[in-house]
């Protein structure tokens, strides 16, 4: 049984952190209650613990707290949240309280928010599709379900609205699983947030799905619960309710910036750009939860959403995710200057478990083949303009002009889409094969004779594609 004990033994006070003296059997991710001269609590975790005092971070910041009388209440257990089914059709705040009006959820389900060690044994291999309704990610950097595939983006590009079509189109394509998307937001502002939550609605999503919000005027502290108490909902949805969860986070990028902040408060030697040198091993602390359990019907999958500054790739945040990830999908600022959304670059973005989740029994025998042809043909695109900036149209042969109206198309007709417009996988790659139809036969050289013959369409039958 958990004990209480209350200390009044307060050395400092530093941005959102205090300091206690005297601490006794404290423990790291302890609950922390906070007592000025009024009758209001705040609450804290434990941070760090030394020999005989702790460091606290408190959640709804120090502002008006003083050393003088206040009291601290080591409760004895880590955060943990109420965890159930009837959690789905909500929206609650970055720590997991409800702000839309209705009552807090009943259950004696209660769980840490730091979920638990997963033995690496107990893993599955992720497979099986997960349709976005996007071209440019269920055609060429398919989502398998238990994946962790990031979206990396940047300043003044429409992430969040992305964001909100995935949440609404994803699905399964087997009707006999339940599928639900748990969506987490940090450091949004308020029409963001009201965006997020009236996109969800209007589509009737939002019956089946969470929503998780910590506004930018909310304490900074907040955003690093927020991911975490999104993702215990989803593992009590996907390993105790067997359902399949897919969990959006937005944008991990404020995330590191409270991390940032919280380490210089704390005056622990910063690494990289400022930022504390257990970063890779934190962000890992929220990837490492997605995935499949051996003995669970259930999945959990990620699409965490970050920015980039300076639309920096090697930057720390989205460098280190990187490495804990499978692959990311990369927003182009040169797509989005022409106008095309979403705009998904084709060359950078990658899904490393895309191989395992489509072909034949996933999405369509010719899957692989066609995205292989036009990552290839859109390769050669690339390279045909830098050569055309040098030396001129007129310099290019008849084979270059044909490949730079392909890429025109794809970018225009395969990239593109509207916010509202949700494509089958079919409808995907019936319109990548209209698009590889632009080049000649003998160009398809990553397409089996087969696949060609069954697929390719003529010059002539080809009709609105012709350029």
């Amino acid at each position: 049984m958990a004990v209480e004990i209350e200390y009044t033994c307060l050395s400092e006070i530093s941005g959102p952190l205090i300091f206690v003296r005297g601490v006794r059997g404290v423990g790291f991710g302890e609950i922390v209650e906070i007592r000025d001269g009024s009758s209001a609590v705040r609450t804290g975790q434990t941070l760090e613990v030394d020999e005989d005092s702790a460091v606290v971070q408190v959640f709804e910041g120090t502002s008006g707290l003083s050393v003088e009388g206040m009291r601290v209440t080591f409760v004895g257990r880590p955060l943990e949240i109420p965890v159930d089914r009837d959690m789905l059709g909500r929206v609650f705040d970055g720590l997991g309280r409800p702000i839309d009006g209705a009552p807090q959820v009943i259950t004696d389900n209660l769980k840490d928010i730091n979920g638990l060690p997963v033995n690496p044994w107990s893993r599955e291999y992720p497979r099986d599709f997960i349709q976005t309704g996007i071209s440019a990610i269920d055609g060429m950097n398919t989502l398998i379900r238990g994946q962790k595939l990031p979206i990396f983006s940047a300043s003044g590009m429409p992430h969040n609205l992305i964001a909100a079509q995935i949440a609404r189109q994803a699905m399964i394509l087997s009707a006999k699983e339940e599928f639900t998307v748990i969506f987490a937001a940090m450091g949004v502002k308020f029409d963001m947030a009201r965006f997020f939550i009236d996109s969800l609605e209007e589509s009737g999503v939002l019956t089946h799905s969470a929503i998780f919000l910590s506004l930018a005027d909310a304490p900074s502290i907040e955003r690093l619960i927020t991911p975490r108490v999104a993702l215990t909902l989803a593992e009590h949805l996907a390993f105790d309710e067997g359902m399949h969860v897919l969990v959006i986070l937005t944008d991990m990028t404020n995330y590191c910036e409270s991390l940032r902040e919280l380490s210089s408060s704390r005056g622990e030697i910063p690494s990289r750009k400022g930022y504390p040198g257990y970063l890779y091993s934190d962000l890992a602390s929220i990837y490492e939860r997605a995935g499949r359990l051996k003995g669970h019907r259930g999945s959990i999958t990620q699409m965490p959403i970050l920015t980039m500054p300076s639309d920096d790739i090697s930057h720390p945040v989205p460098d280190l995710t990187g490495y804990i990830t499978e692959g990311q999908i990369v927003l182009e600022r040169e797509l989005f200057n022409k106008g095309i959304y979403p705009p998904i670059a084709g060359l950078p973005s990658l899904s490393r478990l895309m191989k395992d989740g489509i072909g034949e029994g996933h999405t369509r025998k010719d899957h692989a083949e066609v995205a292989a042809q036009l990552f290839a043909s859109y390769a050669k695109v690339k390279r045909i303009r830098a050569l055309e900036a040098i030396v001129g149209e007129e310099e290019l042969s008849s084979l270059d002009r044909v490949y730079l109206k392909f890429g025109t198309a794809f970018e225009e007709e395969f990239l593109s889409q509207g916010p509202e417009e949700n494509r089958s996988i079919e409808q995907t790659l019936d319109l990548g094969w209209r698009m590889l139809s632009l080049l000649p036969q003998e160009e398809l050289y990553r397409i089996c004779a087969e696949d060609l013959h069954k697929f390719y369409i003529p010059s002539k039958e080809r009709g609105e594609c012709q350029r």
